[in-house]
Order: C-alpha cells, then sequence, then structure tokens
C-alpha cells in the first residue's frame, strides 16, 4: 500500500531574543512572536518562522511568568550582570531592546558586536557619539541596526505623509503635538527606573519622528522646559511634563517651529488613558489629528473609564474575535515588529549567500526605521536631556544649536558667552 499521508513541510526559523520583558513587550512583541511563531510568508522569500526563544531580564521574574503561562519549554531565561551576553551566546538571530532607554546603548552595541540584527526601542540612544558607534560598529559587522517608531505606522500618520509627498499639503509653517500618559507609567509600570528620567525622551521623541520624517528639512535649535514635584523632588533630575519646541529650516529658507508637549502625571482615571493630539498648519491647510476621537466611545458599569477606558484606540494594538472566530491581535504597533523581521528574513533568507550584502543594503537605506537616519532625531533627544540637566542644577532656560557658529551641538546658557559643546561633528 502506498503511503499518502503528507511530509510535514519544516520551515526555516529565525530566532529572537528580547531585552527586557516590561509593559512594551506585553503590547507589541509578544502578540508578534505568539504570531510569526506559526509562519510568516513572504513572495520575496517564503515561508518561514520567528519564534521568541530567550530573554535577559534584571531579575528573570517575568520571563519566568511568560514561559509558565505558555507552557513554554527550552526557552532562555537569562538574568544578572551577565545576561545579555548569555542570551547572545545562546545563537539568537536577532535582538529586540526594550529596556529603560538609558540602557539602550550597551545592550545594542553587545549585539551587534556579536554580529546580530538588533532592533531598538525609541529612542535608540541618547547621545550621538553612542549613535555614531552603533552606525559603525553595524556597517563593519554586516547586521541590521534599526530602531522602533509605531507611529509612523498609524493610519491617521501614513495619511498626513501621503498629502505632504503628493503635494495636496504645501510647507508645514508651524506644529503642534502633545501626549498625555497617567500616574501609573511613571508611579508603577517605570518606578523602578524613573529617577532621572523625564517624558519628553520617553515619548516626544515619537513625533520628533514624525516631523523629521514627514517635512524633511534641516533641525537649527532646541529648546525646553519641564515641570517637577510629582514623580520625584521639586528640585530633582525627575521630570513630571516637559515643554519642547524644536526650529527647522527648510530647503526655500523658510522655518517652521514644533511644540511637543508631554506628561505622565494625568489621572488614572481620565477617560483616554493617553490623550495624544497633533495639529499642523501649512501654507494651504490644517492637519488636526486626535487619537480620542476617532468614533469609538465605551460605557460599561464598574469597569470604565479606569480597567477599561471610555476613548479607546484600537489601531494601535488590539485584540478581536474574528468574524470566522479566531482571537486575534492586530494594530501598527505590533505590524512594525513585523516589518524588522520581514527585514531581517529578506537579508538572510531573500536568496543567494553572494548577494547578501546588496539585499543588507537596501534594507539599510530605509529611512524609516535605519539608525543611520536617526541623527536629528537623537540629537533632539540628546539637546532635551542636557538642557533638562543644566535646568535641575540651577541654570534654566538653555538652548542649543544645531550645525551653527559653534558647530554640531552647541548648549548656550543665559549669562554665558561660550557655548557648552555636546557634539563636535556634524548633526
Amino acid at each position: 500500500m502506498t503511503d499518502t499521508s503528507a511530509t510535514p513541510v519544516v520551515l526555516p526559523v529565525l530566532r529572537g531574543g528580547m531585552v527586557g520583558m516590561g509593559m512594551i513587550f506585553d503590547e507589541t512583541y509578544a502578540p508578534f512572536f505568539e504570531t510569526a511563531e506559526e509562519g510568516i510568508y513572504d513572495a520575496a522569500v517564503g515561508a518561514y518562522r520567528v519564534e521568541l526563544t530567550g530573554a535577559a531580564t534584571r531579575t528573570g521574574d517575568r520571563a519566568k511568568a511568560y514561559c509558565e503561562r505558555r507552557g513554554l519549554a527550552g526557552f532562555g531565561n537569562h538574568s544578572g550582570d551577565n545576561a545579555v551576553g548569555d542570551l547572545l551566546a545562546s545563537g539568537i538571530d536577532f535582538l529586540c531592546v526594550a529596556s529603560p532607554d538609558d540602557k539602550h546603548f550597551e545592550a545594542a552595541r553587545l549585539g551587534i558586536e556579536a554580529g546580530r540584527h538588533v532592533i531598538i526601542e525609541k529612542p535608540s540612544v541618547l547621545s550621538l557619539d553612542e549613535l555614531d558607534e552603533l552606525t559603525a560598529l553595524a556597517k563593519a559587522k554586516g547586521v541590521l541596526a534599526k530602531v522602533v517608531y509605531h507611529k509612523l505606522l498609524d493610519p491617521d500618520h501614513k495619511k498626513l505623509r501621503t498629502l505632504v509627498e503628493d503635494g495636496v499639503l504645501s510647507h508645514v509653517n508651524n506644529g503642534y503635538c502633545t501626549l498625555l500618559e497617567p500616574k501609573s507609567i511613571s508611579g508603577q509600570q517605570f518606578a523602578a527606573w524613573i529617577t532621572g528620567r523625564n517624558p519628553g525622551t520617553y515619548v516626544a521623541v515619537h513625533y520628533l519622528k514624525l516631523i523629521d520624517f514627514t517635512f524633511g528639512g534641516r533641525l537649527k535649535s532646541v529648546s525646553c522646559t519641564g515641570q517637577r514635584g510629582l514623580v520625584g523632588p521639586q528640585d530633582g533630575p525627575t521630570w513630571d511634563s516637559t515643554q519642547l519646541r524644536l526650529v527647522y529650516e527648510y530647503e526655500s529658507g523658510r522655518e517652521a517651529a514644533f511644540d511637543i508637549h508631554t506628561s505622565w502625571v494625568t489621572p488614572d482615571n481620565f477617560p483616554g488613558y493617553v490623550e495624544q493630539e497633533v495639529q499642523f498648519r501649512f501654507d494651504n491647510g490644517v492637519w488636526n489629528g486626535h487619537s480620542r476621537k476617532r468614533g469609538v466611545e465605551l460605557t460599561v458599569e464598574d469597569r470604565t473609564p479606569n480597567e477599561l477606558k471610555t476613548t479607546i484606540n484600537n489601531h494601535y494594538n488590539g485584540t478581536f474575535l474574528e468574524p470566522w472566530g479566531e482571537r486575534s491581535r492586530r494594530g501598527y504597533g505590533i505590524e512594525v515588529i513585523e516589518r524588522f523581521a520581514r527585514e531581517v528574513a529578506y537579508v538572510e533568507l531573500g536568496g543567494a549567500a553572494g548577494q547578501r550584502a546588496d539585499r543588507l543594503a537596501e534594507m539599510a537605506s530605509r529611512n524609516y526605521n535605519d539608525l543611520s537616519a536617526d541623527r536629528q532625531v537623537v540629537a533632539a533627544v540628546q539637546a532635551m536631556e542636557s538642557i533638562l540637566a543644566r535646568h535641575a542644577a540651577g541654570e534654566p532656560n538653555g538652548i542649543v544649536e544645531v550645525n551653527g557658529r559653534a558647530g554640531g551641538l552647541a548648549l548656550y546658557l543665559p549669562g554665558k558667552s561660550e557655548p557648552e559643546m555636546l557634539y563636535q561633528g556634524t548633526v
């Protein structure tokens, strides 16, 4: 008798590792990996699987809980001082860095040095010197070095960029962005690493990239102020809220100013949980976007607005019961991780080994997420961090000139004739 049973198809596997397993992992990386382990198909690559095979965290507690919940066998739960090194030694193909922002650089450096593709949560790093080192190292090691800016995949933001690219909206004049998060973010979820940090670096960076990527132009100056006293001492280095201003110059010689206001001390029972709003004004139009006014309001007795939110953003990351009965998690927060995995797969599985360098160069040229295209965003982050540090030290109202009379990044403080050079090279 002829055996007509089908031979199981063995798909190639890309093995991923996580640095950090906090809120961002739960909302974006976990649902991506849990879907991708079943298989991904790409016309340029074929079918393959992506697996999360290990993690490096401070204590290992969250990784242990995740393994138990999913019943994972053979998962590498690495903790302690050499956790990242142990994870890299386990044989992963790419590394996802979702640790606190001031710890991104070292984990990414170790990953790239080990010859692994790396994706880093925003902000990628906190200084241009760090960015220079990582981009040079990635080029030398022949790997991708990427950063997550999931708001670029927001349908509203993609439509904005489409109208700008198509010339429907002409020359941006100025803009305003705000993002407010509840006290539980700063007081509970991030309590272990919040000291000395600020919500501008944590979330304003999304809008820095949106502005830089959508409108182009040359960053000219950065100024910033903020408030303290709720998350930490009134005279300490930990900030409740920040107000950041950027000035850009365009090829026409005209300028535009952008104000970005962020806070992580909004009341926990605020109906939207996260309040996000943008307005951009053009020569011939105005763009207004508001994350809480996309058309959905929800009220459930004894559950909204705390456990469930009254106004919800189903575009970012939502759990759905599909019409055919399957439960899924979708949204642009997850899609951006999938895009990176597809880029890695294209480099490693998308053709002959002799053409890998060409595929790598093609994926590294994508300026929406490549570290090499992140210079002006990192410059703004470094400038803001330096201004706030001087403010906390009793020297407020600084301003940073970008590629100005003194070069690179020059911090000017009131009453001082000479600037402090934050970065000597050209931004």
